[in-house]
Formats: C-alpha cells, sequence, structure tokens
C-alpha cells in the first residue's frame, strides 16, 4: 500500500477537502485512500464556534470547567470530518489527535452507509513497537514520518520542547527527540 501523507497546508480550506493532492494517486482506481489520520485532534484551526467554547471553559474556574469540559463539552471537528469525507468506502479512519468532547456531532448516517472503520485511542504504542521499529530504524523513511518534523532537538531538552508545541511557538508541529 502506498502511504500517503498531506500536511497541514496552510492555504488548503475545509471546503477543499477531498482535494486533488489526496485523490490523484488513488485515481487510477477510483476510490480515495484506503486509510486517513487525524493527528490533529480538538485544537484544529477553522472552527470559530468550537475555538470560543474552548476559550470559554478555560475562562472557568478549574472545577466548574471540569464538569462542564465533561457534560458539555465540544470539540473542533473540522479535520476529523475532512478526514470521514476523505477516506474511501470501507476505508479506517485513525485518530491520534486528542478529542474530549462529550456532545460533539458526527455524521454517523454517512460513516455507517459508507462502512467506515473508526480506529483511536491514547497512544498504545507497545503493541505496535516491534514492528513499526524497523521501518523507523532506516534511512528511506517508508512511513513519511521525517515529513511531519519541525523541530529536532535533544531528549534533555523534552519540557522545552512540549512547551514550544503547546504555545505553538516558532512554528512547532512535531518535535522528534534525539537520545
Amino acid at each position: 500500500m502506498k502511504v500517503l501523507t498531506w500536511q497541514g497546508k496552510r492555504d488548503v480550506r475545509v471546503e477543499d477537502v477531498p482535494d486533488p493532492r489526496i485523490e490523484e494517486p488513488t485515481d487510477a482506481i477510483g476510490r480515495g485512500p484506503d486509510a486517513v489520520i487525524d493527528a490533529v485532534g480538538m485544537e484544529a484551526h477553522g472552527a470559530p464556534l468550537g475555538k470560543v467554547a474552548q476559550t470559554a471553559a478555560g475562562l472557568l474556574p478549574d472545577k466548574l470547567a471540569r464538569t462542564m469540559t465533561d457534560k458539555a463539552g465540544v470539540d473542533r471537528l473540522v479535520v476529523l470530518h475532512a478526514a470521514l469525507k476523505s477516506v474511501r468506502r470501507g476505508g479506517t479512519v485513525s485518530i491520534s489527535g486528542v478529542y474530549g468532547g462529550e456532545q460533539d456531532p458526527m455524521p454517523l448516517m454517512e460513516m455507517f452507509d459508507r462502512g467506515i472503520q473508526l480506529r483511536m485511542g491514547q497512544c498504545h504504542v507497545r503493541r505496535w513497537v516491534d514492528e513499526i521499529t524497523p521501518l523507523l530504524a532506516g534511512d528511506d523513511d517508508p512511513l513519511g514520518v521525517e515529513d511531519l518534523r519541525t523541530h529536532r532537538m535533544p531528549l534533555e531538552q523534552a519540557p522545552q520542547a512540549y512547551e514550544m508545541f503547546q504555545k505553538k511557538q516558532d512554528g512547532c508541529v512535531n518535535v522528534v527527540l534525539a537520545p
């Protein structure tokens, strides 16, 4: 299976998905990619109402914010919805981006009709380490992970790297920590 990567280009609008950069490599069979990965989660751009709700919750006292998020939380779902629209019928959408909303609307009828599989979880890495490590250790990068890296830092700087990522400083999207 060919691995396609489509990085978060700022010039692409939500209404452009599925877009030719996704459809062209699979156009010969006319079906779209077998799998799509949402690695963004609730911090996606392009959802002004979701951003307002998240910002408002951040202004509440911690105890009240936790309760509100647990009972009425919403996420910015533009990337997830784009992933669902991009994958082929019977394809798989994997979610590694973090979502926390309890009231998020999902297009369940479309998902059911198209037989889309959802895979998600909080980093069940141990299950896959032995299979993925050889692919990541080589120089050829068959999974395209180097394309996702914006920064490389020594392991000792992990706290600073996380802060830079969290605050979206210096264009930080993904940091590779080198031992």
